[in-house]
């Protein structure tokens, strides 16, 4: 199979967001969230730890549109129904496509964290992969220390599998741990 082949929509909608693959027009508000939210993504993230000016953003932008395109990785941005304003980054992550497993990432402009836009958005996110993409496992991996994101992923219907211990390390050298979360079937649709 030749996933630059697979045809899946490209844009989806949720209670509250509209979300959809990136264009590279949307360079401009990921920056600008971005810079708003650093110091609370700076502890899980690492792109957060190094400065990121307008031309990164602008290139990884680009760079995910491509990736989006060539299906290597599918990146989504996720916007207020009504005002049309960026909220969230996420997306399909660490594909294999041969066994149609993803991972989930995301994060969010803090202006609007703690308000169930990313539960809303993971949910979403979730049954478009195992309804679009036949999915056959979906991950949320994050430190067991970022509570937020554990959450996102309990609530989202997304079981703990394990710990792995001494998994990554940062560029301090300490050692973190990772969650791994996951779902198998879609747990948003209501079983009869």
């Amino acid at each position: 199979m030749e996933p630059i082949l697979l045809s899946f929509p490209d844009q989806f909608e949720t209670e509250r967001l509209i979300i959809r693959a990136p264009k590279p027009e949307d360079w401009k508000p990921i920056y600008t969230a971005m810079q708003a939210s650093i110091n609370e993504l700076k502890p899980w993230l690492p792109f957060a730890r190094q400065e990121q000016t307008e031309q990164d953003v602008q290139k990884t932008t680009k760079e995910a549109y491509l990736n989006f395109l060539s299906r290597e990785d599918l990146r989504f941005h996720a916007f207020d129904k009504e005002t049309g304003e960026f909220m969230i980054s996420s997306g399909l992550h660490r594909i294999n496509w041969d066994v149609r497993k993803f991972e989930i990432g995301y994060w969010v402009d803090t202006k609007h964290s703690g308000k169930g836009y990313v539960t809303e958005l993971v949910k979403g996110l979730t049954s478009f992969a195992f309804r679009e993409l036949a999915a056959n496992r979906v991950e949320i991996r994050c430190d067991p220390k970022n509570s937020r994101s554990k959450t996102v992923a309990e609530r989202s219907g997304f079981e703990l599998e394990g710990i792995l211990r001494n998994d990554v390390i940062e560029e301090n050298g300490e050692l973190r741990d990772t969650c791994i979360f996951a779902v198998i079937e879609d747990p948003n649709i209501v079983k009869k």
